[in-house]
């Protein structure tokens, strides 16, 4: 049985509507909130972390009446199908967002969101030329992985992604759905006592977390999840940034993220207390607070960041 969001009345107030699109030669699914009716709207372009899709983000789509959000799934997961012959590494993934934006008709004026990966990927995308109004990045992936006190953490995931890749191709694709391994990863990483809220974590990664097309897409999406970080980019991109980060992330300390935007041309931080990982699922509300003043700016300014 399916356990019931705690964000659901707030979502079910949202429009939404699913659409599928070919990109790049293949069918990418993508879904859009708000009144389309609204021409004034603000756009936000949301992109989702490492085997999420765009389930995992609506807690932060409840969030923000108001605004056009459009939410696709990364090729290769949920509703998405992987690259057409063209590897999934980073580079094939800014080259899909970028095609994403003009299949769509997001050529405007429109504010681009990255988490966890999906920040890697979003920095990435600017830096390579994309162009947003600005970019926000939620739980930015801002150290390298393999690095700092965490880096015992990310060795094990990438014994746990090696040995799925040697084993036979039906048990490797078995282990990488492996319940009881989705089980601990979700535990270790939401930080939230209400015991309501952790079932609908735990429940949202049983769902969604194995939503992936097969083992190759995902080894290839996981060696990029590892073998970057939002560092590498940050001196080619040139928009204004808002990174909102966990004072518990498991994955990026904290005093990263605040070196991290340091680095940034322009950029502020935002640092939300007692989460980790999880914000989009912990603390939706004032992430979406930070989005909707800085994505609502009449005017970007530089304001040092903190």
């Amino acid at each position: 049985m399916m356990t019931r969001s705690p964000y659901a009345a707030d979502l079910a107030r949202i429009p939404v509507r699913t659409h599928r699109t070919e990109v790049l030669g293949t069918e990418t699914g993508w879904w859009e909130y708000g009144d389309l009716a609204d021409a004034n709207a603000p756009v936000l372009v949301f992109v989702h972390g490492f085997r999420g899709d765009h389930h995992g983000l609506e807690p932060v789509v409840a969030n923000l009446p108001g605004f056009r959000i459009v939410s696709p799934d990364l090729p290769g997961f949920g509703e998405s199908a992987p690259l057409a012959g063209r590897p999934h590494d980073i580079d094939g993934y800014v080259a899909w967002l970028t095609a994403f934006l003009h299949a769509v008709g997001i050529t405007g004026r429109y504010t681009l969101l990255g988490h966890s990966f999906g920040s890697i990927v979003t920095s990435a995308a600017v830096a390579a030329g994309l162009r947003p109004d600005r970019l926000i990045l939620v739980n930015p992936i801002g150290a390298p992985a393999l690095e700092g006190p965490r880096g015992l953490m990310t060795r094990l995931a990438v014994f746990y992604y090696w040995a799925s890749a040697k084993l036979p191709a039906r048990a490797g694709f078995a282990l990488l759905k492996n319940r009881a391994i989705v089980r601990v990863m979700s535990i270790t990483m939401a930080k939230t006592r209400d015991p309501e809220l952790r079932r609908f974590i735990h429940d949202q990664h049983d769902r969604y977390f194995s939503a992936f097309a097969d083992r190759d897409t995902l080894l290839e999406a996981f060696r990029a999840s590892v073998s970057h970080d939002v560092g590498e980019y940050v001196a080619g991109i040139p928009v204004p940034t808002l990174l909102i980060a966990a004072d518990r992330d498991d994955i990026t300390p904290i005093e990263a993220e605040r070196a991290l935007a340091r680095r940034f041309p322009d950029a502020r931080l935002a640092e939300i207390d007692g989460v980790g990982h999880l914000i989009h699922y912990e603390k939706p509300a004032p992430a979406a607070e930070h989005i909707r003043g800085f994505a609502s700016m009449e005017s970007p300014g530089t304001e040092a960041a903190r």
